[in-house]
This record gives C-alpha cells, sequence and structure tokens, in this order.
C-alpha cells in the first residue's frame, strides 16, 4: 500500500514521520518549495522571524508535548509566560480577568460587579458568542476587553459566531480567582501554557525541519496538484504534467483548495464550502535598533484604533532570533479580502504599524532598522452560526468518497499545533496500513 498526503505542513509531515516509523509506503506532496504550512519561518539580515505570527509549545496532551519536545532534541529553551494586555495605555496582565487590579478603580469595579452578577444567575442557552461572553464574564469584563479584542481577531461579530468551540479554549474562570485578581491576589489563568517551550535557533519552522529531514527522501516539493481522480480502484493526482497513483490518500490541504481538483461535486457541497469563514493574516516584520524593548513574550491590544491585534516579541523567546544589539516585534493583523484593510497598500500597513507603536511607546520608530510584510490566505477558522450544518455536509462528501482529512484547514477546525499533531497521531492509529 502507498498513502499520499497532500500538504507538507505540520499535519502532513506528521503523518509521514508516523508512517516511516512504520515502515509503511508514502509521499508528501507539496506546492511551495519548502514544509511547514503555518510554521514556516522567515531569516533575513539576522533577524529571525515566524511568518505566522508567535507560535510557543505547550500543550495539556503529554504525548504530543513529548513528540515535539523529542522531535527538537537539544534545539529548544523553556519560558516562563509574561504576557500583557494593553488596555488604555495600561499593561494588564493577562488573561484579563486575571489583572483587574491593574485597571482604575472604575473599570475594576464595574468588571467586578459584573460578574458577581453572574454567579448564580440562571440562563437560557446562549444563542451565540457574544451572549456566551456576557454570561460568563458580565457586562465589564465583557465590554472592556473580551467582545472588543474577539471581534478584532476574528474580523467578525460575535453575535454571528457560534459557541461550541469554546469548551477548553476560554475556560470559565474560577469566581475565587476573579475576586482575588480584583483585590490584588496573585491570580494565575490558563496555567497549561503559564510555561512553554520554543526552539532555541531557527525559531517554529525548526521543529518541522526536524521531522522533514527525517523523512525527505519521501516529500516532493513544488508539486502543484491540477486534479485528483479515482482510477482502477487506485487514486490517480495529477500535478506538475504527471500522474502518480496511491492505494489512499490523507489531504491536509485547505479543504476549500481540495475541492476544486474534484470533478462532479454536487451543488449542496459547493455551497457548504463557500459558505464556510475564515480570516487571512498579515505580518509585519520589524527590526529595532535598541537591544532590549521589554520582558514580555507577547503582548494583546483590544484597541480598533491600532492596526495589530497581536504583538511578539522573539529575542524574549531566545536571544537567538536577532543581531546582536537590536530587537524585533511581529505585528498580527486579521483580514478578510475586500474589507479596509485588504484594500491598504504593503507600505500603507507597515507605515501604520510603526506608527501606532510608536505612539503607544513600545517602539521609538526612529529606531527601526528592518521592516517586512507578508499575507497568509488562510489563518484562523471562523466559527459562524452556520458552521456545523455547512461541515457535516462536507465531511460527509469526502468520508463517502475515500478522502481522509487530517488537520486545521482540512479538518476545517480551528486546532492548534499541538491538535494538529493530535489529529495526524489518531489518523495513522485508526487506520490498518498494510504493506
Amino acid at each position: 500500500m502507498k498513502v499520499g498526503i497532500l500538504g507538507g505542513g505540520l499535519t502532513g509531515l506528521t503523518i509521514g514521520y508516523l508512517l516511516k516509523k512504520q515502515n509503511l509506503d508514502f509521499e508528501i506532496l507539496e506546492k511551495n518549495n519548502e514544509c511547514g504550512g503555518l510554521c514556516r519561518t522567515m531569516q533575513e539580515c539576522g533577524f529571525t522571524f515566524d511568518i505566522a505570527g508567535g507560535h510557543i509549545i505547550f500543550s495539556k496532551d503529554k504525548e504530543v508535548l513529548n513528540f515535539k519536545l523529542d522531535i527538537l532534541g537539544d534545539n529548544k529553551v523553556r519560558s516562563k509566560r509574561n504576557t500583557k494586555i494593553l488596555y488604555k495605555d495600561v499593561f494588564v496582565k493577562y488573561p484579563f480577568e486575571n489583572g483587574l487590579s491593574g485597571l482604575s478603580k472604575e473599570d475594576n469595579f464595574e468588571c467586578l460587579n459584573g460578574f458577581v452578577k453572574t454567579i448564580n444567575q440562571k440562563y437560557d442557552i446562549p444563542k451565540n458568542f457574544n451572549e456566551w461572553i456576557y454570561q460568563t464574564f458580565g457586562n465589564g469584563i465583557a465590554e472592556k476587553y473580551m467582545i472588543p479584542y474577539n471581534e478584532k481577531i476574528w474580523n467578525f461579530k460575535t453575535e454571528n459566531m457560534a459557541t461550541f468551540w469554546v469548551d477548553g479554549r476560554i475556560p470559565k474562570p474560577p469566581s475565587e480567582d476573579i475576586i482575588k485578581s480584583s483585590l490584588g491576589i496573585e491570580t494565575e489563568g490558563y496555567i497549561h501554557q503559564s510555561h512553554f517551550y520554543y526552539p532555541k535557533q531557527g525559531g517554529i519552522q525548526a521543529l518541522t525541519d526536524s521531522i522533514e529531514d527525517k523523512i525527505k527522501d519521501n516529500i516532493t516539493k513544488e508539486f502543484r496538484i491540477t486534479s485528483i481522480k479515482k482510477e482502477a480502484g487506485k487514486w490517480a493526482v495529477y500535478g506538475n504534467n504527471e500522474k502518480k497513483i496511491f492505494d489512499q490518500i490523507v489531504s491536509t490541504i485547505p479543504v476549500i483548495d481540495l475541492i476544486k481538483l474534484l470533478d462532479e461535486v454536487p451543488e449542496e457541497i459547493m455551497n457548504a464550502i463557500n459558505n464556510l469563514k475564515y480570516n487571512s493574516l498579515i505580518t509585519v516584520m520589524l527590526g529595532v535598533d535598541t537591544d532590549k524593548l521589554n520582558d514580555l513574550h507577547w503582548l494583546y491590544i483590544p484597541d480598533k484604533n491600532v492596526l495589530p491585534h497581536r504583538l511578539v516579541f522573539p529575542k524574549n523567546n531566545t536571544p537567538n532570533t536577532t543581531p546582536e544589539g537590536k530587537s524585533s516585534i511581529v505585528a498580527e493583523i486579521t483580514f478578510n479580502e475586500g474589507d479596509d484593510i485588504s484594500r491598504m497598500t504593503d507600505e500603507e500597513i507597515v507605515k501604520k504599524v510603526i506608527a501606532d507603536l510608536d505612539e503607544k511607546k513600545i517602539i521609538d520608530k526612529n529606531l527601526v532598522c528592518y521592516q517586512k510584510l507578508i499575507r497568509l490566505k488562510y489563518a484562523y477558522v471562523v466559527y459562524d452560526l452556520e458552521y456545523e450544518k455547512n461541515i457535516i455536509k462536507i465531511h460527509k462528501f469526502f468520508e463517502e468518497k475515500g478522502i481522509d482529512l487530517c488537520g486545521r484547514f482540512s479538518e476545517y477546525r480551528y486546532i492548534n499545533m499541538d491538535a494538529c499533531i493530535r489529529s495526524a497521531m489518531n489518523y495513522v492509529e485508526s487506520n490498518n496500513f498494510t504493506q
């Protein structure tokens, strides 16, 4: 048996690595000249930037965490998270509900009072994400941070988003933690990521490069797939004026692109695909001519007048990301084709980001010594109110077709690196591959 793996991002590479360990035959087809997908890293002028923003290595799944750490070997460092939220020009502890004492007395009171009113309150099941936020956190936290930040990062109204995905991703804070936070008693939220790992050298792509190095003979790069067909009981994948034959295929490429490679797709399925929502991402990478900017790993910015929703400071993960005496920032900006941000030129976006960060005293604009901008089409899966209805149809179609889906934009789930690896592990474990 030969397995065709479409896409050489983290999920595809992990599937290949696990198949290799079982001495199974496979080939990864990657359209770009390098693997890694959203886990790619750019190195230029002595700076190292992860092109899809800030990646860190953590997981509540011990098997997955050990997999990543073992792959990296000695090329890793461990850090204690230092993350803030920029609220009214004040650096507030992250998550917001654990930093209430950093607010003004008025804001602190409104947040605590709003939360207290939710305790023992009986609510109807929330119809959307907006209602869930109000019911979980109360008016103060909802309106000061949770709603503005989420609508900024998702580029989508919270009242038009579903709620099924929040369980485990946005934990409901214990009431005693909120009260302690308001009084200034130290509390810690999201403790599963309070410590994290990061590659010592090479950025996050060091992880995917380490996997790739072990299976490189089974990878074909710059292979642009033009069509996929079932022929004589096997799968024929066409591209680059050739045909590759597989007994089984698993796709890790975006399902929105995968569907275009098939013939005779029912209108109902095309409509479901076309109704899927996602965000694109702009990353602005800046080099700054100063040795140290701050001690933060990343900074959330809910203010809609500031272009980025999050800033990442790579040097605080590992000093090997900048030339000596320099610092760097990665600014993340979500957008959708056709919106105001998408119509801005690269030059306009970089200029606005630098001006915003200078105004907020995060950098001195006169010290910017390097700048680069990258646009990524697929970044975040958005769970709108129609998502579940559409994805059920799509998954059923591909299951009946015999094409396996695995990974963030293939399964079309908002999952992080650790969940992509878990998905790959589950896929290999659940299939009875034979030689």
